[in-house]
C-alpha cells in the first residue's frame, strides 16, 4: 500500500495526478450541480460538494479542500460559460455563512462580467445567478 499522499483511487490506492483528479471531479461536479439547480432556494456547501465527487469518483485525496476545490469549480465555471448556462457555481456556499467564497469572484472573470468591490455586492451577484440556475434548470419556486 503506497502512503497516502497527493490524489488516488480508493479501489486500489492507486495515484492520480493533481490535473487528472480536477478534471475528473470537474466533470462530476457539472451534472450534480445542474441536478441541484433543478430544486429552488437549493445550495451545496463546498465540503458537501467535495465529499459528493469523491464518493461518486472513487478518487480522494488528504490535500485540504481550499488547496484545489477552487480549481474544480474554475472547471466548472469555465463549462458553464461554454454552454451558455447561468453560472452553477453560485450554488456552491461556505458552511459557516452560507455565502459564495471569494473564489466566486473568479467566476465573474471567466464569465466576462465586471469585477465586484465587496462581499456584499458578491453575494448580491451570486443570489442572481442562483435565482437563473433555478430557472433555467426547471426548478419550481415556492407558492
Amino acid at each position: 500500500m503506497q502512503s497516502k499522499h497527493g490524489y488516488w483511487r480508493v479501489s486500489d490506492d492507486t495515484p492520480v495526478t493533481r490535473a487528472d483528479a480536477l478534471e475528473i471531479w470537474a466533470r462530476e461536479a457539472y451534472p450534480l450541480l445542474v441536478d441541484l439547480a433543478g430544486t429552488y432556494n437549493a445550495v451545496i456547501t463546498y465540503q458537501e460538494l467535495a465529499e459528493k465527487i469523491q464518493a461518486s469518483t472513487g478518487i480522494t485525496t488528504r490535500t485540504i479542500l481550499p488547496s484545489w476545490i477552487g480549481a474544480v469549480l474554475d472547471k466548472v465555471a469555465y463549462e458553464t460559460h461554454h454552454r451558455g448556462d447561468p453560472q452553477l457555481t453560485a450554488l456552491v456556499v461556505r458552511a459557516d455563512n452560507r455565502k459564495v467564497g471569494i473564489g466566486h469572484k473568479k467566476a465573474l472573470k471567466i464569465t466576462g462580467e465586471l469585477p465586484v468591490e465587496n462581499d456584499q455586492d458578491l453575494e448580491r451577484h451570486a443570489a442572481r445567478a442562483r435565482l437563473e440556475c433555478y430557472r433555467h434548470f426547471g426548478a419550481t419556486p415556492p407558492l
